[in-house]
């Protein structure tokens, strides 16, 4: 697997484990399918223009879940668009910027542990 494809199956792996605790599914589906498949990453540039313009929405209505959602969504949605190679990439950073706000959305949610989001965050099984 590619570095690059790495990286999407992590995004899939913390979509999937968000889909079960938010009510606005519609771009959380369409982020897990973008990730599982890489003719998808191009369109990930429109798919967070949809997410930015449910972000405003969230935003006028000091919507905190949803912000934090919508939050989340955009950094996949960036990193994914970074990862097509496709012309102007959104900022470098946006791939490690993915783990923290994902953190911190299960952190609102109420999650009791956030390492929960990632295996990346789960210490390797000891082998004793």
């Amino acid at each position: 697997m590619s570095s690059e494809e790495s990286v999407a199956s992590s995004i899939g792996e913390m979509v999937s484990f968000f889909i079960p605790h938010c009510e606005d599914l519609s771009t959380l589906y369409e982020l897990k399918s973008m990730a599982a498949d890489s003719t998808k990453w191009r369109k990930a540039h429109d798919l967070f223009d949809r997410i930015r313009n449910k972000t405003l929405c969230a935003d006028k209505t000091n919507d905190r879940m949803l912000q934090h959602q919508y939050s989340f969504e955009e950094i996949c949605a960036k990193t994914l668009y970074n990862l097509s190679g496709y012309p102007a990439p959104f900022d470098d950073d946006s791939p490690f910027w993915v783990i923290p706000i994902a953190v911190a959305f299960a952190q609102q949610l109420g999650v009791d542990d956030p390492c929960c989001v990632s295996s990346l965050l789960r210490p390797p099984a000891s082998t004793q």
